[in-house]
C-alpha cells in the first residue's frame, strides 16, 4: 500500500511531518484519483477560522506535501487530486476486500484509528465512523463463517466484542450461538435475557429477528406452523400497486393466473403478497417448485395427502404455484388435472414461460419503472445504512443501471452495508456479481445465477439466438434481427415467452443484464450487423434535410446504440462514418462527432481506401487538420459545411473566394437543400470573415430554401445568424426577434440546453435580451444556459455562459460579481477561441480599476483574426477607455469592420455623442474618415493604452 489512513498516516518511502500536511494527504486519500476542488480542501483544512490567504495557504501546503510525498499530488483547474490508484490506499483495499467477502485479509489492514493522521478536524469524522462500522460488519462476517466451519475458541472475542458494544446485536447473536456451539446452552439464554433487558431499559424496544433467531434455536422449541403456509414478509412490500390491483380482480375471476417475467422480477414476492389479499377460507397453499422433482409430488407434500382429487374436491383454496419453468411440462399438466377435477380450486403459478393451457390469464410481471424502483432502492438502502442519505439522481441512476430488476436493485441496496454510494456505482458494470444474503436461495444469490436457471432451460438454438442478439445495443426491430441473425420467428418467439426478450413497439428488446451474460465474440454477427446499420445510416441521410427530417432523426435515435455499435465492428468504418456526420451535428454531438472520427483515423490508418477520401478527409479535419481539396470540392452535406462542426478546425484562409465559389459553382444545383446551404454558408462567411455588408441578401433566400424543404436546422442555422446580423446593427430588439424565432425547430432537434447548436439559443437569446434591457428574461435565459453547460461536461460552453452572466451582471450594476466571474472563466486550462479570450477581456477591463492590461490582451489576441464583428467589438471596447480624438477614430474603425453605417448600439452612440461633444461634429466625422482607413487599427490602438 502506498498510502495508509487505517491507523496513523503512512506514505510508502516518505517520512510526512506537520500536522496540516498529514492532514491535507489524509484528505486527498478520501477521494484516490479524483479532484478534490480548493474550496473544498480550504474548508476541510481549517474549518474554524481559515487563513487570511485561503488559496495562498493552501498552495503553500500543498508545496510543502510535494516536497516530502514527491509525484502524489497533482494539480487541476478546480483544485488537487491523490495521483495514486485506488487500490494503493488501504481504506479503499479495505472496503474492496470486505466487498469481495476477504474479510480475513480486510481486517489484517487495519492498523488503529482510522484517519487518524486528521488530527481530529471535522471532516474525518463521518468516513471514520463508516470505516468502523464497516470493521464491525467484517468481524460479524467472519466469526459467522468461523462458526458455519465450526471452528472453536471464538466465545472470549465475542465476549470482549460485546463488552466493547453492549448494544449491538449481531454480536449478541453470534456469542449465543458460539455459547451453543460449546455446549453452554443456560449462558446463551442469560445472555439474550441480559440483552432484551438492556434493550428496554436503554431505547424500549424488543431484540430484532437475529437475536430472537438466536434464543429460538437456544430453546430447540419450533412452534407449529399456520394452517397456510405462506411466508411472513421480512421486509416492506414496494412499487407493484398496479399490479396487486390487477391481480386481485384477476384472482377473483380466472381459475388460473401465471405471473410471467424475468429472473429476479419479483413473481415470488408478488405471487406470496397477491396471494394474501383475497379472502380464501379453505386455505392458500404455497408449493416451491424451484428444488421439487415432481410437481404432483410436491403438491402432496405441501397438502399432506397422497389422494390430491378427494383432498381438493369440494373445497375452494388457492394454490401457488411458484417457479414453473424448470418442470414446466408436468407444471402444465398437473395444473389442468386439477383444476379440471376441483371447480373451486384456483391456481396463481410463477413462471418464466406461459403454462399454455386453456383458461390460463397472464399478468406480466415487468422491471420497475424508475419511480417504484427508486422507493425500493431507497427503501432498502435505509434498511442497510439508516444514517446514509440517498441523493435521487444517484439512485435513479442505479436503478437504470440495473434495469430496474427489483433483486438486482435489493442485491445493490445491501452492499451500501459496506460501501459509500460513489464506489457501488462504480461496481455497477459488474452487477452479475452482486450477491445476496446467507440466507438466499443459491439460485438467487447473484444475478448470475439468476439468468443461470433461465439458460439452462434453453435449447441450442434458442442459445445461438440469444447470443447473436447480443451484437445489438438498445433493440432492434424484426428486419434487422432476421437479416443479422437469420434467427426465425418461432425461435425468437420462444425467447420472448421465457421472458428473455421482450416485444416493445416494433421492437426486440433485451435487458442489459442478459445482454452482459450472454455476450459472445461473433465476428460474423457483428459484420452482417455493421453492414444493415451502415445501409441504414446510408438510407436516412438524404430523408434528413426534408419535412421527414424528424422522423429520420427519430428513427436514427432509436438506433443509435447500434450505429455505434456497427461503427467500432464494421470492416469499412469509413463507408458508415460519412452518413453519420450530419445527424451528429445537426443533434449537437459535438465531443462524440469528434471522438468516433479520431476512432476511425485510428483505425484506417492515414492513406484511405480507394472511394473514402471524402469520409478520410472529414475525419481528418474533426481531428484538427487542414481541409483536404476533396472535402473544399465536394457538394456532400457534411463537407459543404464541415467547418462548422463544432468550430473544430481554423477557417481556410480563403475561406470567403472557397464560399464565393461554391455559391457560384452550386448557383444552378438541382437539389434545393444544396442551393440553399451554398447560399448559407456564402452568408455566413461574409459576415463572419467577409466584407459584411450584404449577407442578409444571401441569408434570407437560404432559410426561403429551407422552409421549402423543411430542413429544420436550416432554418434555424439561418435564422441565428440573421440575428447576428442584426446584433451587428446594433438593433438588439430585432436580434432578439429573430433570435426567439427558432425555438421551437431548435427543441426539436436536440432540445434547448444542447451544448452545440440549440445551446447556443439559450445563451445568445440571455446576452440579447441584456443587451436590449430585458434582465428578467436574460436572467431566466442564461440560468438555463448554465445548468446546461454543466451537464455538458464542457469548459469551453462552461467559459461562454460566464462570460454572458458577467455581462448581465455589469449590466445590472454588480461589477464585482462581473469580475468575479470572469476570473476564473479566464483561467480555465482550455484552448477557447481567440475570439472569446478577447471578448472576456473587453468585459473585464469594462469592471477593472486597471483596464489597460485587459484591453491590451483582447488588442494583441485579434492580430491576423479574420472575425471583423469580434475585432469591432474589441475596438469599440477601448474607445470607451481612451481620449475622444483616439475614440472617434477606433468607433470610425469598428464601423468599416462592420460594414455600416450607423450603430443602433445604446453604448457605441453613447460614445459618439461624448467625442462629438468634445471634438465638435466635424471633427468627429474627419476621425470616423481617417479610422475607416486604418490598415491596422488594432495597433493604433495600442498606442493610447501604452502608458500606465
Amino acid at each position: 500500500m502506498r498510502i495508509g489512513i487505517l491507523g496513523p498516516l503512512r506514505v510508502a518511502g516518505a517520512e510526512i511531518g506537520g500536522a496540516r500536511v498529514r492532514a491535507l494527504l489524509v484528505r486527498l486519500a478520501l477521494d484516490p484519483g479524483r479532484v478534490v476542488t480548493a474550496d473544498r480542501l480550504i474548508d476541510d483544512l481549517w474549518p474554524d477560522e481559515p487563513p487570511a490567504h485561503p488559496m495562498a495557504a493552501l498552495q503553500s501546503l500543498v508545496s510543502r506535501a510535494r516536497r516530502e510525498a514527491p509525484g502524489m499530488i497533482s494539480s487541476h483547474p478546480a483544485g488537487y487530486l491523490l495521483d495514486v490508484p485506488a487500490a494503493e490506499v488501504d481504506a479503499w483495499a479495505f472496503e474492496r476486500l470486505v466487498r469481495g467477502g476477504d474479510h480475513g485479509a480486510a481486517l489484517a489492514l487495519w492498523r488503529g484509528t482510522p484517519l487518524a493522521g486528521a488530527g481530529g478536524l471535522p471532516f474525518a469524522a463521518a468516513p471514520a465512523a463508516r470505516l468502523r462500522e464497516l470493521r464491525l460488519t467484517a468481524l460479524a462476517a467472519r466469526i459467522t463463517a468461523d462458526l458455519e466451519r465450526g471452528a472453536g475458541g471464538l466465545v472470549a472475542e465475542l465476549e470482549e466484542l460485546v463488552a466493547a458494544h453492549p448494544l449491538r446485536e449481531p454480536f449478541h447473536a453470534l456469542l449465543m450461538r458460539a455459547l451453543v456451539a460449546d455446549g453452554r446452552r443456560g449462558e446463551a439464554l442469560k445472555i439474550f435475557e441480559r440483552i432484551r433487558a438492556e434493550l428496554a431499559a436503554e431505547l424500549g424496544v424488543d431484540p430484532g429477528p437475529e437475536l430472537r433467531e438466536a434464543h429460538l434455536a437456544a430453546l430447540r422449541d419450533a412452534e407449529p406452523g399456520p394452517r397456510s403456509n405462506l411466508p411472513a414478509r421480512f421486509t416492506s412490500f414496494v412499487g407493484r400497486s398496479a399490479d396487486l390491483a390487477r391481480l386481485e380482480e384477476l384472482l377473483g375471476t380466472a381459475r388460473l393466473v401465471t405471473l410471467t417475467g424475468p429472473g429476479g422480477a419479483g413473481k415470488t414476492r408478488l405471487a406470496v403478497e397477491a396471494a394474501t389479499r383475497p379472502h380464501v377460507p379453505d386455505g392458500v397453499w404455497l408449493v416451491e417448485l424451484a428444488a421439487a422433482s415432481g410437481v404432483r409430488a410436491a403438491v402432496e407434500g405441501v397438502l399432506r395427502t397422497t389422494d390430491l382429487v378427494a383432498t381438493l374436491r369440494g373445497t375452494a383454496p388457492l394454490i401457488v404455484l411458484d417457479n414453473c419453468e424448470h418442470v414446466i411440462e408436468e407444471a402444465a399438466r398437473v395444473a389442468r388435472w386439477l383444476l379440471s377435477e376441483a371447480p373451486g380450486l384456483r391456481i396463481l403459478a410463477t413462471s418464466r414461460e406461459p403454462l399454455d393451457i386453456p383458461g390460463e390469464v397472464l399478468h406480466p410481471v415487468l422491471p420497475l419503472p424508475e419511480g417504484p424502483a427508486v422507493e425500493l432502492f431507497t427503501d432498502r438502502a435505509a434498511a442497510a445504512r439508516p444514517d446514509l442519505a440517498v441523493p435521487a439522481a444517484d439512485a435513479a441512476r442505479i436503478c437504470r443501471e440495473l434495469d430496474g430488476i427489483p433483486l438486482a436493485i435489493e442485491l445493490a441496496a445491501a452492499r451500501l452495508r459496506a460501501m459509500p454510494m460513489s464506489v457501488l456505482v462504480e461496481q455497477l458494470g459488474d452487477r452479475l456479481s452482486l450477491r445476496g444474503g446467507r440466507t438466499s436461495e443459491p439460485r438467487h444469490r447473484t444475478l448470475r445465477a439468476v439468468i443461470d436457471w433461465s439458460w439452462d432451460l434453453l435449447s441450442e438454438r434458442e442459445r445461438d439466438l440469444l447470443r447473436g442478439l447480443t451484437v445489438f445495443s438498445g433493440g432492434a426491430t424484426y428486419d434487422a434481427i432476421s437479416r443479422v441473425c437469420g434467427g426465425d420467428l418461432d425461435l425468437l418467439s420462444s425467447l420472448v415467452d421465457k421472458s428473455l426478450i421482450t416485444v416493445s413497439g416494433d421492437r426486440y428488446t433485451m435487458l442489459a443484464t442478459i445482454r452482459q451474460y450472454a455476450a459472445a465474440d461473433l465476428p460474423g454477427h457483428r459484420l452482417a450487423h455493421a453492414r444493415y446499420y451502415t445501409e441504414l445510416a446510408e438510407a436516412a441521410d438524404p430523408r434528413l434535410r426534408t419535412g421527414e427530417q424528424l422522423e429520420w432523426l427519430a428513427v436514427l435515435d432509436a438506433e443509435q446504440g447500434n450505429l455505434d455499435a456497427a461503427l467500432r465492428h464494421s470492416d469499412d468504418p469509413l463507408r458508415l462514418v460519412l452518413p453519420l456526420f450530419w445527424p451528429w451535428h445537426v443533434r449537437g454531438r459535438r465531443r462524440e462527432m469528434r471522438e468516433q472520427a479520431a476512432a476511425v483515423l485510428r483505425r484506417v490508418g492515414a492513406v484511405p481506401p480507394e472511394g473514402r477520401e471524402l469520409a478520410h478527409g472529414l475525419c481528418r479535419m474533426l481531428a484538427g487538420a487542414e481541409p483536404p481539396g476533396v472535402v473544399l470540392g465536394s457538394d456532400h452535406p457534411a463537407a459543404l459545411l464541415s467547418w462548422m462542426f463544432g468550430n473544430v478546425v481554423e477557417a481556410p484562409p480563403d475561406v470567403v473566394d472557397l464560399a464565393e465559389r461554391h455559391l457560384a459553382r452550386l448557383h444552378a444545383h438541382p437539389d434545393l437543400w444544396t442551393r440553399s446551404a451554398a447560399l448559407l454558408l456564402a452568408g455566413i462567411v461574409r459576415f463572419e470573415y467577409g466584407p459584411v455588408a450584404g449577407a442578409e441578401d444571401l441569408l434570407e433566400p437560404a432559410l426561403a430554401g429551407f422552409r421549402r424543404t423543411g430542413d429544420r436546422w436550416g432554418q434555424w442555422a439561418a435564422l441565428y445568424w440573421l440575428s447576428l446580423v442584426a446584433e451587428n446593427r446594433g438593433d438588439f430588439a430585432a436580434a432578439v426577434a429573430l433570435a426567439e424565432e427558432p425555438e421551437r425547430p431548435a427543441a426539436e432537434l436536440s432540445g434547448l440546453d444542447s451544448p452545440m447548436g440549440p445551446m447556443t439559443f439559450l445563451l445568445r437569446l440571455g446576452q440579447l435580451k441584456c443587451r436590449a434591457g430585458d434582465r428578467a428574461g436574460a436572467t431566466a435565459a442564461l440560468e438555463q444556459a448554465w445548468e446546461a453547460a454543466l451537464r455538458s461536461d464542457d469548459q469551453t460552453i462552461v467559459a461562454r455562459v460566464m462570460h454572458a452572466r458577467a455581462e448581465l451582471a455589469r449590466r445590472g450594476g454588480d461589477p464585482g460579481e462581473a469580475a468575479r466571474l470572469l476570473a476564473p472563466a479566464l483561467d480555465l486550462d482550455l484552448e477557447m477561441p481567440a475570439q472569446l479570450r478577447a471578448l472576456m477581456r473587453v468585459e473585464l477591463a469594462k469592471v477593472s480599476p486597471a483596464p489597460g492590461g485587459p484591453l491590451r490582451a483582447a488588442l494583441e489576441l485579434m492580430a491576423g483574426c479574420s472575425d471583423r464583428t469580434v475585432r469591432a467589438t474589441v475596438l469599440e471596447g477601448v474607445a470607451g477607455h481612451v481620449d475622444p480624438l483616439p475614440a472617434a477614430e477606433l468607433l470610425g474603425a469598428a464601423r468599416a469592420l462592420r460594414g455600416i453605417d450607423e450603430s443602433a448600439d445604446p453604448y457605441v452612440n453613447d460614445l459618439a455623442r461624448r467625442c462629438t461633444a468634445a471634438l465638435g461634429a466635424d471633427a468627429y466625422r474627419e476621425a470616423l474618415r481617417r479610422g475607416a482607413s486604418m490598415p491596422n487599427p488594432e495597433r493604433y490602438a495600442l498606442r493610447p493604452l501604452s502608458s500606465p
